[in-house]
This record gives C-alpha cells, sequence and structure tokens, in this order.
C-alpha cells in the first residue's frame, strides 16, 4: 500500500494514526526490512516477507523498489558545525532472472550547507562499485574500487564492517539496532531460561532477564523505573527476578500493602505492559531508534498521556515512533508531532502532518483538545 509515500520532517517523537489497514504497520517493516537486509541478507530479508519481490511491491506496481532515507547522526559532530550534517542513503532492489539484486545503492552528504553540492561517497550497482574512505570523505580523496560477492550483496552491510568506513558503519549499525516492539502480555508472563539479558525483545517474552540485569548492573536504572512505576500504581513497590532449582527465571511483582510478591502470570495486562514500556524507556543502552505499536491496549486512559510523556523524556537519546488508535495518548503532544495517514481511492496510503491540517492550530490556541479535534472530525484523515 505504501507508494510514493514521503516523511519529511520527523521528530524526535514522532505519532502515527490512522485506521486500521491504513499502513501503519507496513511503516515499521520498512525499516524492520532494511535491518533484516543489513544483518541477514537481502535474499533471506524477502524471503521473511514472501516469495519474490512480487510480495513486496505494492499492489498492481511493477518494476524496482527503492527507499531513501536522510538522516542525521546524533553522535557525530563536524569541528565548526551546529549539528551533524544531513546524510541520505537510498537503495533500489530489483530482480534479474527471478532473483533479487541491488540494482543501486549509494550514499552522499553535504557537510556545509553554503557550499558545493551534495557529495556521493558510496556509489554500486549490481555489486560493483566504490567507496571513498575515511571519517570525513571528501571529493579530494581517494575512491577506492571494492567489488561485492555478488549482485544481491548490499555495500552497506559488507563495508559498514570495516573501520575505515565510519560514515557507512554509523549507518549499518543505526538500522540494525532499531527496535520494534509490540509488546504481548501473555508472553512477559512466561517463565524463560535464567541468565541477565540486556535489551527487551519485541513481544517482551526476557522481561524478567532484562530486569535480572537492571539488578545486577544498573539498579540506579532499575529503582527510576520502579519510582515512575509507583507513580502510576502507587499500590506497586517492586517487581523482582526469583531464580527457580530449574534454572528457570520466575517474576515477582510485590504490591506495597503486603509482605510477599505474587507470580507475575497474576498481575494485570496493564501493570505488565507499563513496566515493559518502563524498562524499554529507560533502557541505560538504548536503542536509536524505537517504534512502538498501539501502546494504548490494556492500559487505563489515563495512563497513556504519562506515557507519552515518558516516550517525550526518551527522546533525550533516541528517536521515538509509536502507532496508536487513541486520543488520549495524543493530548500529550503538539500537532506538529502527529501524523494521519489513510488510504485514497486507488487504495494507496496518502499522509498529513496535523499542523498542516487547516483550522487546527487555531482550535488547540482557543481551548480545544488534539484527541477530542480527532474524535470529532476535525482531522482531514485518520478515521475509519
Amino acid at each position: 500500500m505504501l507508494r510514493d509515500v514521503t516523511f519529511e520532517g520527523l521528530l524526535p517523537l514522532t505519532v502515527l494514526l490512522g485506521a486500521n489497514g491504513s499502513g501503519k504497520s507496513t511503516f515499521f517493516d520498512v525499516f524492520a526490512f532494511l535491518s533484516d537486509c543489513f544483518s541477514e541478507g537481502l535474499r533471506r530479508a524477502i524471503g521473511k516477507r514472501g516469495h519474490g519481490l512480487k510480495d513486496l511491491r505494492s499492489r498492481d506496481s511493477a518494476g524496482p523498489i527503492s527507499f531513501e532515507i536522510a538522516y542525521r547522526e546524533g553522535y557525530y559532530k563536524t569541528k565548526g558545525q551546529s549539528q551533524p550534517p544531513l546524510i541520505t542513503y537510498y537503495l533500489e532492489i530489483d530482480e534479474d532472472g527471478g532473483r533479487p539484486v541491488v540494482a543501486r545503492e549509494w550514499m552522499r552528504w553535504r557537510r556545509n550547507k553554503k557550499v558545493g553540492n551534495p557529495f556521493q561517497f558510496l556509489t554500486y550497482e549490481r555489486g560493483q562499485g566504490s567507496v571513498v574512505t575515511g571519517e570525513l570523505p571528501e571529493a579530494k580523496d581517494q575512491r577506492v574500487e571494492r567489488a561485492l560477492a555478488g549482485p544481491d550483496i548490499l555495500a552497506v552491510s559488507t563495508l559498514g564492517n570495516l573501520a575505515e568506513n565510519p560514515r557507512v558503519k554509523a549507518l549499518r549499525e543505526f538500522i540494525t539496532d532499531w527496535h520494534l516492539s509490540h509488546l504481548s502480555s501473555q508472553d512477559m508472563r512466561g517463565i524463560p531460561e535464567g541468565g541477565p539479558q540486556e535489551r527487551l525483545s519485541k513481544s517482551g517474552d526476557n522481561l524478567v532477564n532484562v530486569i535480572e540485569y537492571l539488578h545486577e548492573r544498573h539498579p540506579d536504572r532499575l529503582e527510576a523505573i520502579f519510582q515512575a512505576l509507583r507513580r502510576r500504581i502507587p499500590q506497586i513497590e517492586k517487581v523482582i527476578p526469583q531464580p527457580l532449582p530449574t534454572g528457570q527465571l520466575l517474576l515477582m511483582v510485590k504490591d506495597a500493602p503486603f509482605s510477599e510478591g505474587i507470580q507475575a502470570r497474576y498481575a494485570s495486562d496493564g501493570t505488565m505492559k507499563l513496566l515493559a514500556y518502563l524498562v524499554q524507556l529507560h533502557d541505560p543502552n538504548p536503542a536509536p531508534m524505537i517504534g512502538i505499536e498501539e501502546p494504548e491496549n490494556f492500559l487505563h486512559p489515563k495512563l497513556l498521556r504519562e506515557l507519552a510523556e515518558e516516550c517525550e523524556q526518551a527522546t533525550a537519546h533516541s528517536q521515538l515512533i509509536v502507532t496508536t488508535h487513541s486520543p488520549f495518548f495524543i493530548n500529550a503532544l503538539a500537532p506538529r508531532q502527529v501524523w494521519a495517514i489513510a488510504r485514497d481511492q486507488s487504495g494507496y496510503t496518502i499522509n498529513r502532518q496535523v499542523s498542516a491540517m487547516d483550522g487546527v492550530q487555531a482550535m488547540l490556541d482557543n481551548g480545544a483538545v488534539l484527541g477530542d479535534l480527532w474524535m470529532e472530525g476535525y482531522f482531514e484523515m485518520g478515521n475509519p
């Protein structure tokens, strides 16, 4: 359903709203697909989603599929500049005899907004191309020809493993470290094998392992999570990972009024999900980009505004993209943080930033609430 769709000027916290089937999850899968391409290879990334490029193309479409990402390296700054340069990555995939190939792939940047054209320091087509190495690649530097192992290999996957290509390496790490969260309260109640784990899984089935890791390595961070949890659910005192003789870990939830905790399987869905979100948002080594799908499931509506505020605070170290059907979640946001998406008469996804919709800001200035405007039909799109 995504065809010729552009999201320009995404903020540290961006929220997508729209009806079921409008393309929100497909948008997330673009990043997941690129991550799979970089870490597992093009063929496997396609194979996880179908039987060929035909299953990835927009309906009734033909030809290559292309992606273009413009970004700034948040932790990297060129001396004398107020912000990192804008880097653009382009990937075009096609088929050759029914087999997927990387038709074109390039990276470019402009280090100085006022001088010169963007400089393309990586250029590849079907496994053949070149890269300008070094920390600050420029046109005057040596361009190195490097053939890849085949036409289906991504240059970023190969060259991003080499220390001599720090800009390519940074892109590869950014995309492969993208973390998508679609928490399952049922999975979080499982009893996994023991052993600390640093990062929460997509479903949250290793929640107790991550809490064990925080308990051992970052107790101050874990206490901050408990404090945030107690502010939202005052009865909760702490959550305890309890080793079992079988080598598994049992998650115990202790309420303040009682002397003993209960097993996580008896805790409410909302408690488990809020705990998991706080663990994710307070990660001591956070992913550079986090996607959260429909956080409103099982959470009380009054908790959603506070969760949105937690997401806002997490943007100090990560970029967040959230999909939601809840007006309560967007009540904590500014119109420029929210994008509405829908499908037009041709069946393809279209998008619009809420701040660009006629009359929205004027109504907010006069006391209206963003979520109410959405529910009352004042947004130009985003409803069934």
